[in-house]
């Protein structure tokens, strides 16, 4: 099958209510917001808060961003999770309701050693007709996926990496050792995107642009187009922007900055809060200094 992507793919916020219920209006509104700004959506990963969620919320999650985007563009919904009988479940969900592709980290909580994970991914290669990525997160899973075990899994059918790893190194020896003509790299943050989409990189989930889209598509595309004096200085205010967002937990945080641009952004689900006021206005008060408009 082929798929193609480039660009900047937000890891998609869900949106809960005040009770911790999914708010399926504020979530399209955050799709709304951001659809044309944009070249793709991750929901349900790290900032879509999948982990907090249950195989049944997660499926209507998808329905209601899948339905919102209608085709505008790719949806790579993230289905990973502690069984493979329920990633398996939620992969052969999205594929129902129109996902262009699913995405899983490592089984996580056991510490699975690499049989284990690779068992994992060929039941999920064998359950769907849509690519199949590899979510590389070694801070959250435990795991961390070597170049070497990356390329077996691509002979397996999987289609593609998101790599969150932060070691630059460890996404080149990506580029440089799977061995699969139409494998599809994709670099985890937009801390990295410099380096990342100058070697080879087709898109990058970034977090920030959740929030602020506008500078890291800017970034991407001018690292695509080899306007590298443009690049360097907006990758230096990408980075600026990251470490305002860190002034509160990053994913409560950036659901308060879209709220403050006008966004219905919803609340995010315990243990998780929306940060202070205070710290809220004060990271406002920096990004408008570095141009962002509210």
């Amino acid at each position: 099958m082929e798929f193609k992507i480039s660009g900047i793919i937000p890891p998609l916020l869900t949106a809960f209510d005040k009770n911790g219920s999914f708010d399926e209006k504020a979530q399209r509104e955050i799709v709304s917001f951001l659809v044309d700004k944009v070249q793709g959506f991750y929901p349900c990963g790290t900032y879509g808060s999948g982990p907090l969620m249950n195989v049944e919320e997660r499926k209507r999650v998808a329905e209601v961003v899948i339905d919102e985007v209608n085709g505008r563009v790719p949806v790579i919904m993230h289905v990973g999770g502690a069984s493979t009988h329920s990633v398996v479940e939620l992969a052969k969900h999205a594929e129902k309701a129109g996902a262009t592709a699913v995405a899983s980290v490592p089984p996580i909580y056991y510490g699975f050693k690499e049989a284990e994970v690779e068992r994992h991914f060929k039941a999920l290669v064998e359950a769907v007709s849509i690519p199949v990525f590899v979510y590389n997160n070694p801070k959250t899973t435990g795991v961390s996926i070597s170049a070497e075990f990356l390329n077996r899994l691509a002979q397996l059918g999987v289609q593609g990496v998101k790599d969150s790893s932060f070691d630059i190194m460890v996404f080149y020896n990506y580029l440089w050792k799977v061995k699969k003509d139409d494998f599809i790299p994709v670099i985890g943050t937009e801390a990295l995107i410099f380096p990342a989409v100058g070697m080879g990189a087709l898109a990058s989930v970034s977090g920030l642009a959740n929030a602020i889209p506008e500078p890291v598509v800017e970034l991407f595309d001018a690292v695509k187009a080899g306007a590298l004096d443009k690049a360097r200085p907006l990758q230096k205010k990408v980075s600026a922007m990251r470490d305002i967002m860190h002034y509160a937990p990053t994913l409560p945080m950036i659901q308060a900055i879209l709220r403050k641009r006008g966004v219905n952004a919803g609340y995010p689900r315990l243990p998780f809060a929306l940060p202070e006021e205070n710290l809220v206005n004060k990271a406002v008060a920096e990004f408008k200094r570095l141009g962002v408009s509210f």
